[in-house]
Formats: C-alpha cells, sequence, structure tokens
C-alpha cells in the first residue's frame, strides 16, 4: 500500500470515529476518495506532497464526463466527490501530512437545488393498499410502508430496528412511538399513527414468528423471507413493486414516502422546526426544502379560488 492509499484510510478512520459519521456516509467518501486516488497515480503522483492545484481542478473537471476512466457523474454527484476531495486535504494539513491545500481553492459544481417529490395523499393511501395482507410477505411489507409514511424514517433506519426500538404507551390511547438511529448514530423518538400501529401488530403477531423460526434467531423488526433482517434493497424493491401494483405513473422511491411524510405534515399545518425534530434534520435550513412544495400548492389554490388571483 502506498502513501497516498494508507492517508486515505486514515482520513476514512477519521470520519468514521472521530466525525461519527453513518456508515452509508462513510462508504460513499471512500468510494469518491479512491476514484481520486486512483486518478492520482495514473497520473504518476505517488505522494500527498506531490498533488497540485492542477491535478485537483483537472479532476474536478474530468469526473462530470468520465474522462478520468469512471462513470460520468452529474453535477450533484460531481459536487459531493469534491467535497470529500477538499476534506482530504485539509486533513492532511491539520495533520501535518502536507504543509500546502492545493484543494483549497477548487469549488464544487454549481447544483440547483432539487425540490422533493412527493405523493398526493390518494396515491400514498393506494401504494399502501396494493400489499397482499392475507400473505406472510404482505403482512410485512404492509407493515413497512405504513411505518415509512407514518414516521418519515429513511430507508437504512427502518431495516436497522429491533422489535424492542418499538413501544406503547401503556397508560392510555395515543400514538405509539419508536426509537430511531439517525445519521451519526443520533438517536430520536418518533410518533407513530394508528394505522402504522396496526399494520405493526399484525406483522408482528401474525408473520414475524413464522419468519424468525427460518432463521437464526434475530432481534430485527423487519425480516426477510429467510429469517434474516430485510437489506435496503429488499426493502426498495417492496415499495416499488407496491407503487407499480398501485398504477403509480411517476417514480417511487424510500424517500418518495419521507418527502411524502413531510410534505403532508406541512399541509397539514405543522410547525417546520416539529418536522425537522421528525426527520432527525440536524438543521432547519435542510427541512425547509419542503416548504417550498406547500407555498406551490398554496399559489395554484390561490390562483383557482380567489375572483382576481389572475387580473
Amino acid at each position: 500500500m502506498n502513501q497516498l492509499r494508507r492517508e486515505l484510510e486514515s482520513y476514512v478512520q477519521h470520519v468514521a470515529i472521530e466525525r461519527g459519521l453513518a456508515k452509508n456516509t462513510v462508504d460513499a467518501y471512500r468510494r469518491d476518495l479512491e476514484r481520486y486516488v486512483a486518478f492520482l497515480e495514473n497520473r504518476g503522483v505517488e505522494r500527498a506532497e506531490d498533488v497540485t492545484r492542477a491535478e485537483v481542478t483537472t479532476f474536478a473537471q474530468d469526473i462530470r464526463d468520465g474522462a478520468d476512466g469512471g462513470a460520468p457523474l452529474s453535477a450533484r454527484s460531481a459536487a459531493r466527490t469534491v467535497v470529500a476531495v477538499r476534506g482530504l486535504h485539509k486533513f492532511w494539513v491539520l495533520e501535518g501530512t502536507t504543509t500546502d491545500n492545493p484543494a483549497s481553492e477548487v469549488q464544487p459544481p454549481s447544483v440547483g437545488q432539487r425540490l422533493p417529490k412527493a405523493l398526493t395523499i390518494d396515491e400514498v393511501r393506494r401504494i399502501l393498499e396494493a400489499t397482499e395482507n392475507e400473505t406472510p410477505a404482505g403482512l410485512r411489507d404492509r407493515a413497512l410502508l405504513e411505518f415509512l409514511y407514518s414516521t418519515g424514517a429513511r430507508i437504512s433506519e427502518a431495516v436497522s430496528l429491533d422489535v424492542d426500538d418499538v413501544f406503547v404507551d401503556q397508560q392510555g390511547p395515543g400514538p405509539g412511538m419508536v426509537r430511531v438511529r439517525g445519521k451519526g448514530s443520533k438517536e430520536r423518538i418518533v410518533p407513530m399513527g394508528s394505522f402504522a400501529l396496526e399494520a405493526l401488530n399484525n406483522y408482528l403477531v401474525r408473520t414475524r414468528p413464522l419468519l424468525v423460526a427460518k432463521g437464526k434467531g434475530t432481534p430485527a423488526l423487519f425480516l426477510n423471507l429467510r429469517g434474516g433482517r430485510l437489506s435496503r434493497q429488499s426493502a426498495w424493491t417492496i415499495i416499488q413493486h407496491a407503487a407499480e401494483r398501485a398504477q403509480i405513473g411517476k417514480e417511487v422511491s424510500p424517500h418518495t414516502m419521507r418527502h411524502s411524510f413531510a410534505t403532508h405534515l406541512l399541509q397539514g399545518g405543522a410547525d417546520v422546526r416539529v418536522v425537522q425534530e421528525l426527520l432527525g434534520h440536524a438543521s432547519v435550513t435542510t427541512t425547509q426544502v419542503y416548504t417550498h412544495v406547500t407555498v406551490d400548492t398554496l399559489r395554484e389554490i390561490y390562483a383557482s379560488a380567489h375572483p382576481r388571483a389572475r387580473l
């Protein structure tokens, strides 16, 4: 292992341990930076101190069209990669590996704000009702879909849940609660509505015992048909198949359910700070992107309802 790759490993360990980033984020950092190191090696650069601003700039340009030998990246993915490269060089300076930061003035490509695409309430209902409720897989799928829409959880958060993370207030009626572990291993408590609770209860009583008996025993909440923890890929497939059966004429992903959760809360009058807490956003600025969706809706309603809106 040459010096560049050793220093890369040091930085990946830094973001994973000292900064406490989530595994998925760390994996993304590693992929982006391994591409960068491969680019440097192909240009004959073997040491961190030999990297120049020209190399960083060329790399930032080449990844857009795949001229570095990798797959072409969108502006958003390229921006993420350049940010990772800037972080790597800054780390090298702080650690004394290098005295100069050739990436300090290299800016990531401009990325336009991409508004979330939310489903309508009726579209969500159709997706939820598209599962086969009389089969073990169908009961699990309905529980997963109801859970995602009820809590706004990320798909990675949902599949990492254990049974003990879900609890109900025994003192009286009210929503159930779930302990969600988000980015950076930060925990938050999120309420669940009665529909999600009913679907989860049906799954836990009628399906999960059958599935767990097929495996080696696991505390995981959502299981695959072999009795192991459900994977992100399998959960993604469940959502897509439900959307296809519901004949939704648009792309539906796990994030679509999360976007719809946030948008429908704001449309219903929820405070943006509350939605921020429910989504697990570190900054309210991240949550405020959803307010643009509701503003567009308000504008459409105003234009169609006010007698002088078009004058």
